[in-house]
């Protein structure tokens, strides 16, 4: 049975012309002053909201768009609690690059109590998590085959952990990690504190809360599918052939970074050479790459190195880059539902974000079944400077509107292809 918070209690506690503060969170005076240092000074709604409940030894689900802050959420209590307490912090995260932020993210705060960290995921050597493990590692950040590898291998004892958060929890199920997943709760202890984070609940989710949780209060920030506010979005139906010179007018319009989704990694990779072909750097991110190549793809687009990411789904969640400006979905996902999270990667902690599909003639029932979850229609445009005969000739769209770039939110609705 899961207990559930109100959202009009966000702020109960605070005048509504007082700015919300980590202060009167019940967070300790030195994460407190961590805080300070590293000039984290007004929480998001869901660190407000899951905090204090974390603090407390609640178990917590939380529901919450990527992008909302929820690292720190479960960092702080973690770190809090294990100041306090013998034990080891267990993080699972679904992917590489989100166990390395997550790891990155619990640095400052963990250091200040004289906590190690150790990240356990695949694709890097095994005996530097070893070693990191065997140096009293208070915090894990672990993908969940490598955990699986150490725990055989006797490295973790898994009967220490009193602290679990699962996170982006729908993805790891997405993902097919849900065998992994049963089997390291199965050698968890029961007395364990348990937070989970999601940006959804399927009923696979409920089923675990239901036999792993312990009374746990579900904090949801935003309904599942909300995209995130300050996002606009734009569809553009177009013919598959004509997709890379659509491609080439986009990129010259809008001059930051650009985040662009292929649904295979075959196809990012051939986007990626023909967008190099166009002039713009590119890198390429997906589950063909080495750990090295996506490491290095990921810092040179967070740093400017590469204007565009060609990216599959492994990215479209928990990859915390600031100011992207564009999102492009080159191809429309397989999964609805991860529209939502691709678009979410811009428009981040209060900057403005734009996001733009191409769909092909024959896609009418993908782009309404993302409607029906985005609870919208997605506003039509064609490009001034692209020749009708590229774009769909047999819509029933009334004379298209002139494309509006920067963040600029059409207002005709998605009409029948």
């Amino acid at each position: 049975m899961m207990q559930k918070t109100d959202n009009k209690d966000i702020f109960m506690q605070k005048s509504n012309h007082q700015e919300p503060s980590f202060y009167g969170l019940g967070i300790a005076p030195k994460i407190l002053e961590v805080l300070e240092r590293i000039k984290f000074k007004v929480p998001t709604p869901i660190q407000i909201k899951a905090i204090p409940l974390g603090i407390q030894g609640n178990d917590v689900i939380g529901i919450a768009q990527t992008g909302t802050g929820k690292t720190h959420a479960f960092a702080i209590p973690m770190c809090q609690q294990l100041a306090q307490k013998k034990g080891i912090g267990l993080v699972i995260a679904p992917t590489r690059e989100l166990a390395i932020q997550i790891n990155d993210s619990f640095q400052d705060i963990a250091r200040a109590f004289g906590m190690r960290t150790a990240c356990l995921i695949g694709g890097a050597p095994m005996e530097p998590q070893v070693q990191d493990l065997r140096k009293n590692a208070r915090v894990v950040i672990a993908t969940p085959g490598r955990l699986i590898d150490h725990a055989r291998q006797w490295n973790i004892l898994l009967n220490e952990v009193t602290m679990l958060v699962l996170d982006e929890a729908d993805r790891m199920l997405d993902m097919g990690f849900a065998p992994q997943i049963e089997k390291i709760l199965h050698f968890l202890p029961k007395t364990r504190q348990t937070m989970l984070f999601s940006a959804t609940i399927p009923k696979e989710i409920m089923q675990i809360t239901a036999r792993y949780m312990k009374l746990p209060v579900c904090v949801e920030i935003a309904p599942s599918g909300t995209v995130a506010r300050d996002v606009t979005q734009e569809l553009f139906i177009v013919k598959r052939h004509a997709k890379l010179e659509l491609l080439s007018k986009l990129l010259a319009q809008y001059h930051g970074a650009v985040l662009l989704f292929s649904r295979t990694k075959y196809n990012a990779a051939k986007i990626r050479r023909a967008i190099g072909e166009m002039g713009y750097r590119a890198a390429e991110i997906h589950s063909n790459r080495s750990l090295n190549q996506r490491r290095e793809a990921l810092e040179g687009f967070k740093t400017g190195k590469y204007k565009v990411l060609v990216a599959t789904d492994i990215a479209a969640r928990g990859i915390d880059v600031a100011g992207i400006e564009l999102v492009i979905n080159y191809d429309l996902p397989d999964d609805a539902q991860n529209y939502v999270h691709r678009i979410g990667r811009t428009g981040r902690a209060g900057h403005p974000g734009h996001a733009i599909s191409l769909a092909t003639p024959d896609q009418k029932s993908d782009v309404s079944d993302i409607e029906k979850i985005i609870q919208i229609s997605l506003p039509v445009s064609k490009h001034p400077e692209f020749s009708a005969e590229q774009f769909d000739s047999s819509s029933k769209a009334a004379p298209a509107k002139q494309f509006k770039p920067k963040h600029k939110q059409g207002r005709n609705k998605f009409r029948k292809f």
